[in-house]
């Protein structure tokens, strides 16, 4: 304990990891609580399960649209400028979303148009803060500040949930003052990252089809790499029950905004609870095999999260969820930052940030068109089998990546 205390301490003493962390942790923390007041204002307002996907589609289609060229600017402007700007611009539709609840708020179409803001807004912070912590700490720190930096965000998801529950008791406009002043902090720590925040390029390549496809190239010449983001995609495209919580919450568990808010806490503190268990004892054998594992568990705890009409059981299935999660997001991040050059880890975590944002916003969608149809538990249940059955199909397709023992070396 001694030792990984004096260890997390030298990760501590550059003063540009400490900005980093602060400040993704503010902006996590503004995102975390947002997301309970959208979703809950949302359906309060039209009462349709479909608007809940929708607001997920909203973010992901300028999403995917800007992330090859949000990647070829983090490969050649300095990240932490970037990340700033995405911290200002996601105040600004704060202050908005303020503006208009406080003006009353009676139809759905302003909130899709600012999630779209913000949707393009993660387009550009995604791969320029993914690709900004190597070029913070030494090699050998590297990974204990990738523990570091995820169990701050783990922290955002915690409370995140469960201060927008109660924040909401006083009305959104509350909530929403709350956002801005989190996403102007979270700026503010990001423009005080310095030096170490520019990439390696030391000329600034032109936008170009090849330019943004490189990436995309590199990425598809690792199977390793590839098998394990496309793996997060699937599994949590198809099992992903989050956009559904507000339904669940209000309809099944009867338990309010503020039980929405625990609700959305719960994977947040099973993931926080596996990174510390991460940190103690780090994977280090069998990665391939934990990467399969974790996946496998996600799904089964969809599955209970579906059957259960409990508050408490629910809240375990969620939690279990959250760490199984946990192990695969952090066999993913490594192996991206690990296998990949900084000249193009840019345009890599581009690619990665792709997979993240379908699996997420793209899932969202896809669960409030599937509760649309069939309910909100047929929906899940569904997810989960479907995650199953993805988890077994890509340990034939990948062999590379199920037989794994190690994480590679980093590259330089």
């Amino acid at each position: 304990m001694t030792s990984l205390s004096a260890q997390t301490h030298s990760v501590l003493r550059h003063p540009n990891v400490l900005r980093f962390i602060g400040g993704r942790f503010l902006a996590s923390l503004g995102a975390q609580i947002q997301v309970v007041a959208v979703g809950w204002q949302m359906y309060d307002i039209t009462g349709d399960p479909l608007d809940l996907g929708l607001i997920g589609l909203s973010q992901f289609i300028p999403f995917v649209t800007l992330i090859l060229p949000a990647g070829h600017a983090a490969d050649n402007y300095n990240r932490a400028r970037i990340v700033t700007t995405c911290y200002l611009t996601g105040s600004v539709c704060a202050l908005a979303l303020l503006i208009m609840t406080l003006r009353g708020l009676l139809s759905a179409w302003p909130i899709f148009l600012i999630m779209m803001v913000l949707g393009a807004s993660r387009a550009f912070s995604m791969p320029a803060s993914q690709s900004l912590l190597p070029n913070l700490v030494p090699t050998d720190a590297f990974r204990r500040a990738v523990a570091l930096n995820s169990s701050s965000q783990q922290v955002a998801t915690i409370i995140g949930p469960a201060v927008g529950g109660v924040l909401y008791l006083a009305g959104p406009s509350v909530v929403y003052a709350t956002v801005m002043a989190l996403a102007l902090t979270a700026a503010l720590l990001m423009f005080q990252v310095r030096g170490a925040s520019e990439p390696a390029n030391t000329t600034r390549e032109p936008l170009s089809l090849e330019t943004l496809l490189s990436g995309l190239k590199f990425v598809r010449s690792r199977p390793v790499v590839l098998g394990a983001i496309s793996l997060d995609l699937f599994a949590v495209m198809l099992g992903g029950a989050t956009a559904l919580m507000p339904m669940f919450a209000s309809d099944i568990l009867h338990v309010g905004p503020t039980g929405l808010g625990l609700l959305r806490t719960a994977p947040g503190i099973g993931a926080a609870a596996c990174g510390l268990v991460l940190a103690l004892s780090p994977i280090s054998r069998h990665v391939g095999s934990w990467m399969f594992g974790g996946v496998a568990m996600f799904g089964v705890a969809t599955l209970v999260f579906g059957l259960s009409t409990n508050f408490y059981l629910s809240m375990v299935a969620l939690v279990v969820l959250g760490a199984a999660d946990m192990v695969s997001v952090y066999v993913r991040h490594l192996l991206v930052q690990l296998d990949t050059p900084d000249y193009i880890r840019g345009r890599v975590s581009a690619v990665s940030s792709v997979f993240i944002g379908a699996s997420n916003e793209l899932g969202d969608f896809e669960s409030g068109v599937m509760a649309k149809w069939w309910g909100a538990v047929r929906a899940v249940l569904i997810g989960g089998v479907a995650t199953l059955v993805v988890t077994g199909l890509w340990t034939r397709l990948f062999p590379v990546l199920w037989k794994m023992q190690e994480f590679p070396q980093q590259k330089k």
